[in-house]
């Protein structure tokens, strides 16, 4: 291997072995670590959300008890609403997906667009939030922006790295830290609780005599709006929870019994922990100081000592830290997904050596450095733009389970409990979604709605081109729909010579493009190629990567597409054959196919097809994968001839 090869394998682990039969059961998560790997990612919201919510109340801090209940009751709305679209969507019921397929592609477009943004900012908040919370028992003269952003930086990369090696290790890896973030927190509620179980009834005095004071003074219009903003502020309390039913193809057989229990565990420790750090906030009369979060100064008031306090805090970080990994892992799903309808370039969908959609987990992380280095890590600023977008995937998801119920009265006699329960979850998530636009708009949540507009935007634009080209090609391809039958068995060479010159191409699926290159040969070559070899590779993308049984379905596909070649070709009594591999990087196994080929056969000749526009752009190599020239330069250093043949599309 080269040096290249070597440091890439030392940082991103050794290729694996698609055709191992155990490699899907090695590579899932059980529902423990789904819970550490998705469920992190809204337990660890706990650090940020109580903390907004309880600075919006202030003045009026005895209504955290109202709103402890509300932040409880609104987690196990979502996540039971979600948990019954896992059973709906056992391959992966996010909010892209539920909304094309409830809603359509277009709807289907704008949830996932503000999925991706909502999950690029998942990582610059939970790192950011992570620093403040390191940052608030260090000296206040460490914490310039600089100096944050940095280690913020930093920390981005070393995830971009583990999440490429793959998704299990990176979240083995990072169990103890998740299991110190329950210790430390279960011993600060119980503690916080316990300490004060006495002063229940002096507490509940002080809020119905705070409530009282506040309806006679301000009113209860008033208060609604003051309760209904300090809700709002505090939204990103519940933007993981649609994370589990984004990761089910990472979910451990039985699938949805797997999310189930892991949207469980989630479910219940966001509840507790949300909602029970506002109690805690009332019970120890926390306030805001300079520097601090108010989870810092909750942990110094027990006064368990400097100890605590510390590990305590590290924990939480590291638990924020760990909730990027939602970022990572369903960030790049959701943009394979949309890949694969056509909204973004091919590539997107594409797996790795180690099966993790690296283009994907490399442009999450660069999203989040900009947007890190756009806000200079201030969390405010990260939360306002962070709990937008996750709200129009709710609303969107929710009003497509209506529209499914609804459709489905006919055939599902208990129809009307469930639908009752995703007009709920449609009115709550609405109702967040315009007080937190209308609260926030000048706040920085203007930004989050240009760029996600610009987004839909773009996805519109490649949308339209991918249309065109396939529009052509399937032009192509019913031009030549009638060619030829296969010749009687008589006049068909009954094999391959190695002696004689063999035209070899490779092809994708059958269809005008390989069909087009294969006349194209005649056309050049007249009479001289009397024998034609088909060379195509099984890809395995995120689209196929779903069990154990998808890779030889996918083989079987590509075999069906090579038998239709060579019956082709036999039409037109030329002796005929094919050869397939399987693999996630396409020029890695062509190339290793043709080289052995090129063994068999010294006079084999390679051809590959190609699209060519009339004038060429950035957008085109972008949005077309170029493997026909970059297996021809291949090809051409092992000493293999190769020829491109153009397939001339019209924009």
């Amino acid at each position: 291997m080269s040096w290249f090869d070597k440091t890439k394998h030392l940082l991103f682990g050794q290729p694996r072995d698609i055709s191992d039969p155990k490699l899907f059961h090695k590579i899932s998560l059980v529902a423990f670590l789904a819970w550490v790997g998705l469920g992190s990612d809204g337990l660890s919201s706990s650090a940020y959300g109580p903390d907004e919510t309880f600075r919006a109340l202030a003045g009026h801090t005895h209504l955290a008890v109202f709103m402890a209940l509300a932040v409880a009751l609104t987690v196990f709305i979502i996540s039971y609403a979600y948990g019954k679209i896992i059973e709906h969507f056992p391959s992966g019921g996010g909010g892209y997906v539920v909304a094309t397929k409830l809603l359509g592609p277009g709807f289907g477009l704008i949830s996932g667009s503000a999925l991706l943004v909502d999950y690029g900012l998942t990582i610059s908040v939970s790192i950011a939030s992570a620093a403040d919370q390191i940052f608030s028992f260090l000296p206040p003269a460490w914490g310039c922006w600089e100096h944050k952003v940095g280690i913020e930086a930093f920390a981005i990369l070393v995830l971009l790295v583990l999440n490429i090696r793959g998704a299990k290790e990176s979240i083995s890896i990072l169990v103890p830290i998740f299991l110190l973030f329950i210790v430390t927190h279960v011993v600060v509620l119980l503690a916080s609780i316990g300490m004060h179980l006495h002063e229940t009834p002096a507490v509940a005095g002080q809020v119905a005599s705070g409530l009282r004071h506040d309806l006679h003074t301000v009113g209860l219009g008033a208060l609604l709006l003051i309760f209904a903003r300090a809700y709002s502020r505090g939204a990103g309390t519940y933007t993981g929870i649609e994370a589990v039913s984004n990761g089910l193809q990472i979910m451990r057989e039985p699938r949805v019994a797997t999310a189930k229990r892991t949207m469980l565990y989630m479910a219940i420790s966001l509840a507790v922990t949300a909602g029970g750090i506002l109690l805690c906030y009332l019970l120890l009369g926390v306030a805001p100081v300079e520097g601090k979060t108010l989870n810092a100064v909750l942990i110094e008031r027990l006064g368990f000592g400097t100890w605590f306090v510390v590990l305590t805090l590290c924990a939480e970080g590291a638990l924020l830290v760990v909730a990027a990994q939602t970022g990572f892992i369903d960030g790049p799903r959701v943009m394979a997904n949309m890949a694969l309808d056509g909204w973004l370039p091919r590539r997107f969908s594409s797996l790795s050596e180690r099966l993790t959609t690296h283009y994907g987990i490399v442009l999450m992380g660069l999203a989040a450095l900009a947007t890190l280095i756009y806000t200079k890590g201030v969390i405010d600023q990260l939360v306002t733009m962070y709990s937008i977008n996750v709200f129009v995937t709710f609303t969107l998801t929710q009003l497509g389970m209506c529209r499914f119920w609804v459709q489905e009265r006919r055939n599902q006699p208990r129809w009307r409990r469930p639908l009752a329960l995703h007009v709920v979850g449609a009115l709550l998530c609405a109702g967040i979604l315009v007080m937190v636009v209308v609260e926030k708009f000048f706040e920085g949540a203007w930004v989050t709605l240009l760029i996600t507009s610009l987004l839909i935007a773009f996805c519109a634009l490649i949308r339209r081109h991918y249309a065109k080209v396939s529009a052509q090609l399937g032009k192509l391809s019913q031009a030549l729909s009638e060619l030829p039958a296969e010749a009687p068995a008589a006049a068909v060479p009954a094999a391959l010579d190695e002696r004689q010159p063999l035209a070899v191409l490779l092809v994708g699926g059958y269809g005008g493009l390989g069909v087009h290159s294969l006349l194209a040969i005649f056309r050049q070559f007249p009479g001289f190629y009397k024998q034609v070899a088909f060379v195509s590779v099984s890809v395995m993308d995120s689209g196929t990567f779903k069990g154990a049984g998808e890779l030889e379905n996918l083989k079987r596909q590509t075999q069906q597409a090579l038998d239709r070649y060579v019956a082709l070709a036999r039409g037109y009594g030329l002796a005929a054959a094919s050869y397939t591999a399987a693999g996630t990087d396409p020029m890695d196994e062509i190339e290793a196919l043709c080289r052995a080929i090129g063994r068999q056969f010294p006079k084999a000749t390679f051809f590959a097809g190609k699209l060519i526009f009339r004038k060429d752009t950035w957008y085109q190599r972008l949005l077309h994968n170029e493997t026909a020239t970059a297996i021809q330069r291949r090809l051409q250093w092992e000493g293999l001839p190769t020829v491109v043949l153009p397939v001339r599309v019209r924009e």
